[in-house]
Formats: structure tokens, sequence, C-alpha cells
């Protein structure tokens, strides 16, 4: 027996999202906990374990020892680059096909969702894959080009490389939490995945899709103060619910 024939996915909302035009899919920690990446607390293990992540993401943190700060995602890098797309992350990609105007608002730096395929994304919290000067914030080339200092410089105002997210203390960056907004605000079926829809401002996107008249899904193992509010709720990982979901939606396939 299917997920889908055990699950919440009845035939109303077959048809909300396959009339979908406007599809916005917000996801969070949980989707990348299925691929073996651990969310960022967890990720405090090993020789890390002493140092709490408020200790480490912060501007002040490397001011303070930029060498320890940028060891530490180095390391986080390491483990991220040993991770593969689930099946979570390509119905996401199919369902972009599916639908005349997508957008996916993610949670999270691990770039997995581009390495599936999906192509129109919003990080809000940056991409832990790219680098950006921390004095004059242009983007950075390939690690291999920069040389053996730790931290290294940038070439062109000599400052210190910093990975590419958002620390504790910082603002999103405007561009992608602007078109997440505006995504939301007019989506007609807003998909709230693997996400705790605690960290604002990320939290109230799907609040913004309720108040536009959207559909809003939500997917994840456990109960969130989404939950309440949403018009469907399917319990369970996004590796397992999303394949079916899209496959109900489209059983004709691509």
């Amino acid at each position: 027996m299917t997920f889908a024939e055990t699950a919440n996915i009845s035939a109303d909302l077959v048809a909300r999202l396959r009339g979908a035009r406007r599809v916005v899919a917000l996801t969070g920690a949980g989707i990348s906990a299925e691929s073996g990446i651990p969310t960022f607390r967890d990720a405090m293990t090993g020789l890390w374990a002493r140092f709490r992540p408020e200790e480490l993401a912060t501007p002040e943190a490397y001011m303070r020892d930029p060498k320890l700060v940028w060891e530490w995602y180095a390391w986080r890098r390491a483990r991220v680059e040993q991770a593969e797309p689930n099946p979570g992350h390509r119905a996401l990609v199919e369902l972009e096909a599916r639908v005349p105007d997508f957008l996916l608002v993610t949670q999270n730096v691990d770039g997995l969702h581009a390495r599936a395929g999906s192509r129109r994304i919003a990080e809000l919290h940056g991409n832990i894959m790219r680098t950006k000067c921390f004095d004059c914030d242009r983007v950075a080339g390939e690690l291999e080009q920069w040389g053996d200092a730790v931290p290294p410089s940038c070439r062109h105002c000599g400052g210190m490389l910093r990975p590419d997210v958002v620390w504790f203390g910082e603002m999103l960056p405007a561009e992608a939490l602007g078109e997440a907004m505006r995504a939301s605000t007019i989506s007609d079926v807003f998909l709230s995945v693997g996400t705790s829809t605690v960290v604002e401002p990320a939290a109230s996107l799907p609040f913004y899709a309720l108040r536009g008249g959207a559909v809003v899904i939500e997917v994840n193992p456990d109960p969130t103060p989404l939950t309440p509010h949403a018009s469907f709720s399917l319990r369970g990982p996004a590796a397992t619910v999303l394949p079916e979901l899209v496959a109900a939606v489209f059983p004709e396939g691509r």
C-alpha cells in the first residue's frame, strides 16, 4: 500500500495542486536531514562538540578567530559534498516542471535543490558552497583558486573570505526575501516542507499565502505551529510524501 493510499492525499488536494498556476515551496532542515545532512545544532559533533553554534556563526566570532570559524565551515562543507539529493528534492524538480510559475524558497544552505535540478530558487540563508569577501561582499571563485591561506584573501580588496551564509545578527538577503514574500502573497498553492515554522521571517511566508487565499499544504513528520492553519497536513518524511504527492497529481508522468 502506498503512502498516497494511507495518507490524506484527497481528491480535493490533488485537484487544487493540479490546477495551480502559481506555486511556492518552502523547505527547511527536514528535507536535508533525509540526505544525511545534520541540522545546524546537530552538526556540533566530534571535535566541534565543545562549541555552541552561536559561538561560531557570527561576524564577531569570525573577527575574533577567523581560522577557527573557517575550519568549522570547511568541515561542514565536506559533509555536504558527500550528501546527495533525495527523492523529496527530485519531486520538487518534477513539480517545478509542471507548474507555470514555481518558486522554491529554502532555509537550507547545502545547495542540494540546485544539484537535484531545481532552477528558480530563493536561498534565504545563503549557500555554504559559496564564498564571499567579509569586507567588500564580492562572491569569490572556486576553492582551489584561493591558495593555502586560512582563511584565504579576497583578490579584489585583500579582505578575508567567509562562507556566503547568513550569520546570527545579519540581515537576510533582501532580493531573495522580497521574491519569497511577493510569490507567497500571490500563490495559488503553498507547500511547507520539513520546516518547523518557527524561524522568522520564513515562518510568516505560509501565513502570507493563507491571507492571499492560497491552499497551504504542510509536509512534516510532526505537528508545527502551522498545522492548525494548514489546508492539508501530510504527516511523514519529505522523501516519501513528496514523490507520492506528485505522482498522485500527475500520474501520467512527464
